[in-house]
């Protein structure tokens, strides 16, 4: 029934597939920021918790009796640490954007959305008018500005600003010229922190902790935990009132089975850990960024390395000469970036010396490819 679909799709080398990979290969691939995913440690914790609870699973909803005190006790931790007045845990990342997007943006409201902001939010924004959604450049306070000039005598009831706080696709890092507009022109902000909480910040708490703002009653934080938490689920951190507005108003929240409590806990744990080992993390975190400046002369703030490749086909190829060298990173094609890229995630679980290794093996490949 989709045949002709198909052809096209593996026409322009944008095919996807399934694979199960080798378990010693380097993975710089993975999310897994800080490499918990390993850590059987963090594993046995969160076993040990769910076997004195009554039930494996969360039943229902969250609205019916799917929340527990599993939930409940590390939404507590979450809001307390990060400064926020209150939080909820949802199903995953997608789940949160969708349910913060569609639900948050009323009649007269206002979205204006970074035009990389992630496919969930973007795919959120189709469930409310066209005339409400508005993108600006990326990372770009000043076109940001310019629409907030223009929308300032119009009548709007609300304005809220969806960002994210280190970008998935570029590794770059949200301004703090933006949060600034926020503050100026008194809009409600949506930060999506998927891929910066644990990895930026003194507390590896994320953009807010790295920009060192105390959150307000405006601000609203999501994170994933199946990233640098090494489990699955996602959380939103807000005001009181915006929380409470979400438990009654979001689909997504309301007809939905509570998140699992075995990933919730896991999360819990990886958090804590965390927490606890801030230091030695950011040492680590540190020095594989100055590996990464020594070797490939890349300058990055965060753990998401882009190599611009302009080339499905020559991604893909990339990509499988560093696996025959026993390398996994992503080839990342169009239309999901506008051009393809290879993706590099610096995983604290990779040694120096691992790591030292697939820059110069990376450099002779870009080298045969004419690529600098």
């Amino acid at each position: 029934m989709y045949t002709n679909e198909l052809k096209a799709i593996h026409k322009s080398n944008r095919y996807r597939k399934r694979e199960i990979f080798d378990n010693n290969i380097i993975d710089l691939a993975s999310n897994d920021y800080l490499g918990l995913s390993t850590n059987k440690n963090l594993l046995e914790k969160s076993y040990d918790k769910i076997s004195n609870h009554k039930s494996n699973s969360s039943k229902a909803s969250t609205i019916i009796n799917g929340y527990t005190k599993i939930h409940q006790d590390f939404e507590n931790e979450l809001k307390k640490i990060n400064q926020f007045e209150d939080c909820i845990i949802v199903s995953n990342g997608f789940t949160a954007n969708i349910s913060l997007i569609d639900t948050l943006v009323r009649k007269k409201d206002i979205i204006i959305i970074d035009e990389y902001y992630h496919a969930s939010g973007i795919l959120a924004t189709k469930l409310i008018k066209n005339s409400q959604v508005i993108y600006f450049k990326h990372n770009d306070h000043k076109d940001l500005e310019k629409i907030l000039i223009e929308l300032k005598y119009k009548n709007i009831s609300r304005i809220i600003i969806a960002i994210e706080g280190i970008y998935s696709m570029t590794g770059t890092i949200a301004k703090k010229e933006i949060f600034d507009l926020v503050e100026e022109y008194n809009t409600i902000l949506i930060v999506d922190e998927a891929h910066s909480c644990g990895v930026l910040g003194d507390n590896l708490l994320g953009i807010f902790d790295y920009y060192k703002i105390i959150p307000n009653k405006k601000h609203i934080k999501m994170g994933t935990l199946g990233k640098a938490y090494a489990s699955f689920g996602a959380y939103i951190l807000a005001s009181y009132e915006i929380i409470d507005f979400l438990i009654n108003k979001a689909k997504p929240i309301i007809y939905s089975t509570a998140p699992s409590l075995f990933d919730t806990q896991l999360g819990f744990e990886s958090f804590k850990h965390i927490n606890k080992t801030k230091n030695k993390l950011k040492i680590k975190i540190n020095s594989h960024l100055k590996i990464i400046n020594k070797y490939l002369k890349i300058d990055s703030k965060s753990l998401i390395v882009p190599i611009t490749i302009n080339d499905n086909n020559k991604a893909l190829q990339i990509q499988q000469e560093l696996k025959s060298n026993n390398f996994l990173i992503g080839a990342i094609r169009t239309p999901t970036v506008n051009n393809a890229i290879i993706r590099v995630i610096l995983r604290l679980e990779v040694s120096s010396k691992d790591l030292i290794k697939f820059c110069k093996t990376l450099n002779e490949i870009l080298l045969k490819y004419n690529i600098k």
